[in-house]
């Protein structure tokens, strides 16, 4: 494919089109491109601001080839996409990033494989596909560990927890003889992220580290600037711009890394597509991580990721509707406050049904702010 930009005016396709899809698809908008979705879902996040929406499996592929003929790039809001389809867009416009990009990310033991084999830092790991292989894992890892499928894993999906060498044949009963991944314990202090572009001629930038806080597996409030030192810091982001660059991505990656114990950075997973742990980039950051995935796929020189100030971001799950409709002007009282609404026709528990952000002088303002906020939504129904 040429390295020539492509330009405001052409149509970017996304395959996938739930709430990632829909902000890049607003942010694509803004810039002045069409959008083109595609995705097996009907009446989707991002089929109400797309200007065309397919529904079509991944691998129905003479659909794939006519969406692909739509549009001159094509990129993903989610990575767990079949190669043939990857494979069959790129017959008509650029993938960015490409199919070897998916192929590594969407299972975890070739994405740690990868890892370990460029020299970036990781937990221990072993490929298991029974009950033997586990246990000799175990026995060379050592436990506690973790037991995770080697792919379509996400939000705590797919895993089992080894406290002991005793657990190991619920654990893998518990993957029903799928491939999987035993990873050793990492006794960490923090959970972060780093969300990095890279342009099809090697320019790189990287935003800001971002500090994660999860409940039930799920991402509840994420922070930035994270509260490390600036060395730890500045590790974080090489570590993730070295990434990018060694595994040749064209658009957007996020590394998601824990900070161990005794002050170490490992790498444990990798997106290679804007993530939830980014959308404070939206208020708080100069371009968001949607804006630069566009730029990145188009070949436009990357905006800045300077931060305007410190800010939080808190998602809102589907439990929030269990009395009723949010209270939504009470969340609102605080003008720092914003509010990002998915467009999801039904809340369920644990489904992300949108999020708010709150920026402030300080981190600790920003989260008291945003927690606060959330809080307000269900105050007149859990007062009573």
């Amino acid at each position: 494919m040429s390295i020539k930009p492509i330009l405001p005016g052409a149509r970017i396709g996304v395959l996938g089109s739930g709430q990632l899809g829909r902000m890049l698809a607003l942010s694509a908008r803004k810039l002045g491109y069409g959008v083109a979705v595609y995705s097996p879902e009907a009446n989707s996040p991002a089929s109400a601001v797309a200007d065309i929406d397919v529904v079509g499996d991944y691998l129905d592929l003479p659909r794939i080839h006519e969406f692909a003929k739509q549009v001159e790039v094509v990129t993903f809001e989610f990575e767990n996409v079949p190669h043939d389809a990857a494979k069959a867009c790129a017959e008509h416009a650029a993938v960015r990033p490409d199919g070897h990009v998916l192929h590594v990310s969407q299972n975890r033991l070739r994405e740690k494989s990868f890892l370990k084999d460029k020299g970036f830092p990781t937990t221990p790991f072993q490929r298991v596909t029974s009950l033997a292989e586990l246990e000799q894992a175990v026995a060379t890892i050592g436990a506690p560990g973790v037991l995770k499928t080697a792919s379509f894993g996400y939000d705590g999906k797919g895993q089992m927890k080894l406290k002991t060498p005793a657990d190991a044949t619920k654990a893998w009963e518990a993957m029903k003889g799928v491939e999987s991944i035993y990873e050793g314990f990492v006794d960490f202090v923090k959970e972060m992220s780093v969300i990095g572009a890279r342009t099809l001629d090697g320019q790189v930038v990287t935003f800001p580290v971002f500090e994660n806080d999860h409940a039930n597996h799920i991402l509840d409030i994420t922070f930035a600037p994270a509260a490390i030192s600036s060395e730890l810091a500045d590790e974080a982001r090489k570590i993730a711009q070295g990434i990018l660059e060694k595994l040749n991505v064209v658009g957007l990656l996020t590394v998601e890394m824990f900070l161990t114990r005794d002050g170490r950075v490992l790498v444990n997973e990798l997106a290679p597509r804007t993530h939830n742990s980014g959308h404070l980039t939206i208020d708080a950051c100069v371009t968001s991580q949607f804006e630069q995935q566009v730029r990145a796929v188009c070949g436009l020189p990357l905006g800045s990721t300077d931060m305007t100030k410190p800010a939080a971001m808190a998602n809102l799950l589907g439990h929030l509707w269990e009395y009723g409709e949010p209270d939504w002007t009470a969340a609102l009282q605080d003008p720092l406050v914003k509010l990002h609404l998915y467009g999801k026709r039904e809340a369920r528990v644990g489904r992300k049904m949108g999020h708010l952000t709150a920026t402030g002088d300080t981190v600790e303002l920003a989260i008291e702010r945003v927690k606060k906020a959330r809080e307000a939504l269900t105050a007149k129904y859990t007062a009573k």
